[in-house]
């Protein structure tokens, strides 16, 4: 079991060191300059760097030095004195009560935010965890920074919502086929994470996502172009850095291709070794041009780059043989988290963190009993299945990682500076221009769009009503009708749902009738779907129907009797406020399919190819 105590002890295998405790003072004082050699561009400057933090190394025990290892959740909104609710919670998943007792007791590297975890309420609350957490760790004996991380991908996956400035997601970024607007986006998002103390973000996605299918990438991809994908991969690479946050490329080898979504199953990747390097690698090697500071690798099997069946995640001819030697990656791999069941399919829990240790990863995400993961490490290295050198080589990259962005030398949050960094208007202005370089017009027959006050004043705004990505206002339907109000229209939202019932749709087209024109919210439209009833429906009344596609454009393939349909690609408030003005006229749809768009009737071909937009 860990050390609980803040004394000095020692566990088998390992050489009690140092054992005073030094200040937080000292510990900072001890790395500092870390991040200005590393400035350096000279091997004098690298070298110097690395032997500052391999001192700090050799003063770690056994124990410290898996801790540094791991990543992990934690349950509530302050270190020391979190909700009642918050602390039953942890003493169930993790058998302490607080964050202050995880890293007392498993001396963590990293810990990472979640809203379901309740870590992250407002700025400042974050800000003051951040500060928890660090004071907390740099208390321990030899302590060190936490490297505090979360996932703010944007678009349909984000931890932080407002006030934080939400941004575009990855495919409508790839709608608007601007490094500029991705390397905007990393800096405003990075500027407004390293504000609250968040050092690494686990965005971009670097996946390839050309199988329409996909239910775990889809629109958090890019596009299906592999060298527009790496471009946009770079220039956000580029942007989070710029403003001192680690970027990290996922899911390696490429996760674009699947069916099945790695939560809850075990995808399998076809491709030759060919093709992956055709499509999947070429982001990441983009990736890995730009500086990217970490990758995350991906639980999939991948037969041709391992003949085994283990997932990529514990493979090491993949996450050695290639990402490491063929790609010549020397900075920090990460597992995606080792509580989905894609890693967990083979192995047990307490095979799976040694195994990836063994395969080339450095970071061990969120396992899903950190106390058998990490024992499970600790008595691998006893028993000689791992060299204390082997942790000692991920501990030095993770080490040079939280030296580079700044977080050895200075891990706190800045809350002087909120006010003046997260969900500013100038950051929301930024997120609202990017938006409207995205909106995609598929189909506009007749002129059907846009719909002008004078003519259509009362529209009806009806649709699926999905649960709102993280800190966004919601739901679709409501949001457009008000920006559509705003825009001087009467709009009125009648929410259908995902599946409306006949009485359902009859009551939508009972509205329509007193309306002018009619906006439709369609979600992942199937052959089966009854939102395909709705819309035909509606289209019989007469009234003018525009359908705004929230999430796949792929819903379009699916209405052929449509005659006006936007793609927005995402259903957070910034993306369907850009829809309400181009459906107002008041901005010009800019942007254009990163994927194609197969038709319904036969798959094999497109219905619009990757590259079709239209404007007015």
């Amino acid at each position: 079991m860990p050390d609980t105590s803040t004394g000095s002890d020692t566990g088998t295998g390992s050489t009690r060191r140092d054992t005073a405790r030094p200040s937080r003072r000292a510990v900072l004082a001890a790395t500092a300059g870390v991040t200005a050699a590393l400035t350096v561009p000279t091997a004098a400057g690298a070298a110097d760097t690395d032997r500052r933090l391999r001192a700090l190394i050799s003063r770690m025990t056994l124990e410290e030095k898996v801790g540094q290892l791991f990543v992990t959740r934690v349950y509530g909104h302050s270190a020391t004195a979190p909700d009642q609710a918050d602390i039953d919670t942890n003493l169930k998943e993790l058998g302490v009560r607080t964050a202050a007792e995880l890293i007392a007791k498993y001396r963590v590297g990293g810990i990472i935010y979640f809203a379901w975890a309740h870590n992250t309420r407002d700025p400042h609350q974050i800000a003051a965890l951040s500060d928890g957490i660090q004071r907390v760790s740099l208390d321990q004996p030899r302590g060190l920074p936490v490297l505090i991380a979360t996932d703010q991908e944007h678009g349909a996956v984000c931890r932080i919502g407002k006030p934080a400035t939400l941004l575009p997601g990855a495919m409508a970024i790839g709608a608007g086929r601007s490094r500029s607007d991705a390397r905007a986006l990393g800096r405003i998002s990075g500027a407004e994470l390293r504000a609250m103390g968040v050092h690494q973000d686990y965005a971009p996605d670097a996946d390839v996502n050309v199988n329409p299918a996909n239910p775990v990438i889809g629109v958090r991809s890019f596009g299906a172009d592999p060298d527009a994908v790496a471009a946009l991969v770079a220039a956000e690479v580029r942007g989070y850095q710029s403003a001192g946050v680690a970027a990290t490329a996922k899911h390696f080898p490429g996760h674009g291709d699947t069916s099945v979504d790695s939560h809850y199953g075990f995808p399998v990747i076809t491709h030759s070794r060919e093709l992956w390097e055709r499509l999947d690698a070429v982001p990441f090697r983009a990736a890995i041009r730009a500086g990217v500071d970490s990758v995350m690798t991906g639980h999939i099997q991948f037969p041709a780059l391992d003949g085994s069946d283990d997932p990529a995640t514990l493979s090491r001819p993949v996450l050695t043989g290639i990402l490491r030697e063929e790609l010549g990656y020397d900075g920090v791999v990460i597992t995606d988290s080792l509580g989905m069941q894609g890693v967990r399919t083979k192995y047990g829990d307490d095979r799976v963190p040694v195994l990836a240790l063994k395969a080339g990863v450095d970071q061990l995400l969120n396992p899903p009993s950190l106390d058998v993961a990490w024992n499970a490490v600790l008595t691998a290295v006893r028993n000689g299945e791992l060299t204390e050198e082997r942790l000692d080589e991920s501990i030095l990259r993770i080490l040079r990682l939280k030296a580079r962005r700044g977080v050895l030398d200075h891990p706190w949050a800045r809350p002087d500076r909120i006010g003046r960094t997260v969900g500013t208007k100038a950051h929301l202005a930024a997120a609202d221009r990017i938006a409207e370089r995205t909106t995609t017009l598929l189909v506009n027959e007749g002129g059907t769009l846009p719909f002008d006050p004078r003519r259509e004043q009362r529209v009806l705004v009806v649709g699926a009503d999905p649960a709102s990505p993280s800190g966004t206002t919601g739901p679709p339907t409501g949001v457009l009708a008000a920006a559509l109000t705003e825009l001087g229209f009467a709009a009125t939202a009648l929410s259908t749902g995902t599946a409306p019932s006949a009485a359902t749709v009859d009551k939508a087209v009972t509205a329509a009738g007193n309306a002018d024109a009619v906006v439709v919210a369609t979600y992942n439209v199937t052959a089966g779907s009854s939102q395909r009833t709705l819309v035909d429906r509606l289209l019989a009344t007469g009234r003018p129907v525009a359908v705004v596609a929230v999430r796949n454009p792929y819903d379009i393939a699916q209405l052929p009797a449509v005659r006006a349909c936007l793609a927005t690609y995402c259903w957070t408030d910034v993306e369907l406020r850009a829809a309400a003005r181009v459906l107002a006229g008041r901005v010009a749809p800019r942007g254009r399919l990163p994927v194609p768009v197969r038709r319904a009737d036969d798959p094999a071909r497109e219905l619009y190819p990757i590259g079709h937009g239209l404007t007015y």
